[in-house]
């Protein structure tokens, strides 16, 4: 039965991120068709056609893959320049272009992608990573706002009595174990902590960062017990390795006190949710940026039988599965279920928007990098009161879009052979 639900929610998952995508594009068409650009195709998938419609100049469709999806909007390239060079490029992006243009018919080429001001290229393009970032932050507000936030309290949860060095099966303290700066400190479980090293404390990630910063210096911690203010003997926390905020998969040095904090789930608006992203957008703009190292990583611990590192990038299916695991997860309420798996599907789309900045073709940002280009272009033409050089080739910058599109391919290749054979687990 567990096997069954997994699988379903696996599915449902997938339909889901598969809308995403279509809306995804969506977000490119609306815009393109608002400026008048013609759009003769709108599909979501790849390979042969499985079902298309017309509806006006426009043909929606669904393909056999649905491992993705585009819209084609007319005039990407715009035409050759009369005085440009006959190079092995040049007869590259000439051959690219008169593929394109041969859908071009006489009565829309008033109506091409190329001619439109640069303003509203930057629109069209930014559309779909627009559409994703609205779909996680309406995830992620419905999350927060009706289920809650589990969030960590500056309370004292569990104070561990001892620091285990090394990896043993008896976690139970020895009397050779030194004792943690918390218990050393006094610390109850149920104390509040209100100050530390005379910093008042608004919140538990503030109190983190302290502790943090403080490295194996002294500490000095006032409390609330028992609804009196008590200040605590001064202690010294310890340096040790914890996660790296900005890169969880990274250990770094820090101060270490010893503590878990209580938590407590509270319901929080649309600041809250937006700062969440602002946090995420960080880790995973540092994930993207190690992106390939990431996937090697991958292609070696499956061929050296080593489990995959939680933090490892996955591929649809790897996110499918991580989906349907978080549907069936252990104790957790049907409440708590859903809002894993919302937000799950909006740390999806927040990654998939963010990637789409990367300014290399075919991703939107290549595109977009395209447009400031050209704008920047005419604008230090006319600083210089030189003529408008008209709109820039990105058709040369084809092979870059073929052989990004190659890299992409084979990576998601490569995800989705691990997420089969070795898959991320969530809850051990």
């Amino acid at each position: 039965m567990t096997l069954a639900v997994t699988v379903v929610f696996g599915l449902l998952f997938f339909a889901l991120l598969m809308a995403s995508v279509a809306l995804h594009e969506v977000g490119h068409m609306v815009p393109a068709k608002l400026f008048g650009v013609a759009v003769p195709r709108y599909f979501v998938g790849f390979g042969r056609t499985l079902w298309s419609s017309r509806r006006g100049e426009t043909e929606y469709g669904i393909k056999l893959w649905p491992l993705g999806g585009f819209v084609q909007l007319l005039g990407m390239y715009p035409p050759r320049r009369p005085d440009a060079k006959d190079t092995r490029l040049q007869r590259f992006a000439d051959e690219a272009r008169a593929v394109e243009w041969d859908d071009i018919a006489p009565e829309q080429r008033d109506r091409l992608f190329y001619a439109q001001p640069v303003g509203r290229k930057l629109l069209i393009m930014a559309g779909g990573i627009t559409m994703n970032l609205l779909i996680a932050f309406g995830l992620l507000w419905g999350v927060a706002g009706l289920h809650g936030n589990l969030r960590p309290q500056p309370v004292v949860g569990e104070v561990p009595q001892c620091i285990v060095a090394g990896p043993r099966d008896d976690r139970a303290c020895r009397p050779t174990d030194p004792r943690t700066p918390a218990a050393q400190a006094g610390l109850r479980p149920g104390d509040r902590i209100v100050s530390f090293n005379g910093q008042p404390i608004a919140d538990y990630p503030q109190l983190q960062e302290l502790i943090r910063a403080n490295l194996d210096r002294e500490a000095a911690i006032v409390v609330e017990r028992g609804g009196r203010t008590e200040a605590l003997a001064p202690v010294h926390t310890v340096v040790a390795q914890v996660p790296d905020p900005v890169d969880p998969s990274r250990r770094v040095a820090a101060g270490w006190l010893g503590l878990s904090p209580t938590l407590e789930r509270v319901k929080e608006g649309p600041a809250e949710v937006l700062r969440d992203m602002g946090r995420a957008s960080v880790q995973s703009i540092a994930a993207i940026v190690q992106f390939p190292v990431k996937v090697v990583n991958v292609v070696i611990d499956l061929a050296t039988g080593r489990p995959r590192d939680i933090y490892s990038p996955i591929s649809i299916v790897g996110a499918s599965a991580a989906a349907g695991e978080v549907a069936t997860a252990g104790n957790a309420t049907l409440g708590d279920r859903a809002a894993m798996f919302a937000s799950l599907l909006a740390s999806v789309n927040l990654f998939l928007a963010l990637f789409n900045l990367v300014p290399l073709p075919p991703l939107d940002g290549g595109h977009m990098a395209g447009a400031l280009y050209e704008g920047a272009r005419r604008t230090v033409a006319r600083w210089r009161g030189r003529p408008d050089p008209g709109p820039a080739d990105t058709a040369k910058m084809v092979p870059v879009a073929y052989a990004m599109g190659a890299f992409l391919l084979l990576c998601g290749l490569v995800l989705i052979v691990a997420d089969i054979f070795s898959p991320v687990k969530l809850f051990g």
